[in-house]
């Protein structure tokens, strides 16, 4: 059974980064924008103001909701397309086990809703790898730009599927 598991994993990677599996268009455009980066710390710049003018949002405003709706469309889906963080987490769209492509979202008690969001990259034992906007290095949720983060399972709130 291991052994049978192992193999459909192993197909699974190889068709996954050939580009055959749903969401990985959309991860290879979210991939392209690691390393951009705000222009004055001020959600600002070219690429940052681009994410928000996908969604309607004007220069300074935080963008990681932004961002994930950006690359979606970029990839071709229709949706999503918002600059709100818990609208990226209807009913319909909720998942229990988070997998490549789809949409995480962190919890703040201080704001009493997700205030953050981001795709899952890969899944690693208790991590996700992760691709945010408006993140940092330190997991902050008004950043710097666009990273790839580890983060804890038990830490995300939520995951979603608009694949």
């Amino acid at each position: 059974m291991a052994t049978v598991k192992f193999l459909y994993g192993a197909i699974c990677l190889i068709a996954f980064s050939w580009g055959r599996l749903p969401g990985s268009n959309l991860l290879n455009i979210a991939r392209a924008e690691i390393g951009v980066r705000e222009a004055t710390n001020s959600n600002d710049g070219k690429r940052v103001e681009e994410y928000l003018a996908a969604v309607g949002l004007k220069k300074g405003q935080p963008y990681c909701a932004a961002y994930i709706s950006w690359c979606f469309k970029k990839a071709g889906y229709s949706a999503p397309r918002t600059g709100w963080c818990p609208a990226l987490f209807p009913k319909d769209k909720l998942v229990k086990e988070p997998f490549p492509g789809c949409v995480f979202g962190l919890y703040f008690p201080a704001l009493k809703r997700v205030a953050h969001v981001g795709l899952v990259e890969s899944i690693r034992g208790k991590y996700c790898i992760t691709i945010e906007g408006n993140t940092n290095p330190e997991g902050s949720r008004d950043g710097g730009g666009v990273y790839r983060r580890m983060r804890y399972r038990k830490t995300i709130s939520k995951y979603s599927n608009w694949l």
